[in-house]
């Protein structure tokens, strides 16, 4: 069984190699520079560049559909064997949200409020951009289930940065 694991900047390479990932998603601001783990090559990585915000802003970029629908075909693409390692800047809200996306993306028949509840299961703290969630919602024709989902499992708990975790397929 192979499965998504989210982690913040700080733990990619560790995560990376303790999970044997090939691929990865990295959600950060277009101008955040960053080294990527060694085992995983260039055209096994995606960088989606876009602030944690829900609204553009000056000098900062919101996630768009463009964005998310980058996130999904990426996901679609994964072979699924092995984990996929999905980070942002603190693993709390645009990482959490590509995750859902990506798992979603890749097993469409799940239930929307199971995988919301598998992921407050594994991160308290997690707390999905709701800018990301709408979007990809809309892009994987859930008929705002999942939008609905991550509503009901409400933000996470406090923390100034999340703990790596892993979001099982099923």
């Amino acid at each position: 069984m192979s499965y998504i694991v989210v982690c913040p900047l700080e733990n990619i390479a560790d995560v990376a190699e303790q999970h044997q990932c090939k691929r990865m998603i990295s959600l950060m601001s277009p101008s955040h520079e960053f080294e990527r783990p060694a085992q995983i090559s260039p055209e096994c990585h995606l960088h989606v560049g876009m602030n944690d915000i829900n609204f553009d802003t000056a000098g900062l970029i919101s996630p768009d559909e463009a964005h998310v629908a980058s996130v999904i075909e990426f996901a679609q693409n994964w072979d699924q064997k092995n984990p996929l390692l999905i980070h942002c800047w603190f693993g709390v809200s645009r990482s959490p949200a590509a995750a859902l996306l990506s798992s979603m993306a890749v097993k469409p028949e799940q239930n929307d409020h199971e995988l919301a509840n598998r992921l407050r299961e594994a991160s308290p703290s997690a707390t999905p951009n709701r800018r990301i969630i709408e979007i990809g919602d809309k892009l994987l024709d859930r008929g705002g289930k999942l939008s609905q989902a991550v509503n009901s499992i409400g933000r996470g708990r406090e923390a100034s940065q999340g703990n790596p975790f892993i979001l099982p397929l099923d």
